[in-house]
């Protein structure tokens, strides 16, 4: 094989181990997170939306804060909302007051903020309390309690719905 041939061969190689790396990433996001578009719906006036369960039986959903993309892992075992410290600026949220909160992971000391719009689907929050996290080191928020207190829940065949 001459030496144009190799080098086809290798550029063959380098697009087809690409294109499957690609390709996986993509299942693999879908697995980690298989609402990345939230639809909803409206009955009666109440807005719905239905979240599949992913495969570790997390809902993870694509949504928004203060008009700006971002995920979230639904925990009813959180308080409130806990938004990694590093995403602060980019979403528009201030440091407040330093506060002690016990997470799974121990005691630490987080900033309060204040969250203007959350948005999941149609189903849009205003004015919620919320904490900027420096122990969060990913992207995914973590919505908690007093976001999802005021939305009815309903769990059924490995969905969560989320009625307004």
């Amino acid at each position: 094989m001459d030496r144009t041939a190799k080098i086809m061969w290798v550029i063959f190689w380098l697009l087809a181990l690409g294109g499957l790396s690609y390709f996986f990433q993509d299942k693999i996001e879908q697995q980690l997170n298989p609402n990345q578009q939230v639809s909803s719906s409206i009955t009666n006036g109440k807005i719905s939306v239905i979240l599949a369960q992913n495969a570790r039986g997390h809902y993870i959903a694509n949504g928004t804060i203060n008009n700006q993309p971002v995920t979230f892992l639904l925990d009813t075992g959180a308080t409130e909302i806990s938004v990694p410290v590093h995403l602060g600026s980019i979403l528009g949220l201030s440091k407040g007051k330093t506060q002690r909160v016990r997470t799974a992971n121990g005691t630490i000391n987080v900033s309060a903020t204040h969250i203007e719009q959350l948005s999941l689907g149609e189903i849009k929050l205003y004015n919620l309390s919320g904490h900027l996290n420096p122990g969060m080191t990913d992207n995914t928020i973590l919505l908690g309690m007093n976001a999802l207190k005021q939305l009815e829940l309903v769990q059924k065949n490995n969905n969560l719905t989320l009625i307004q």
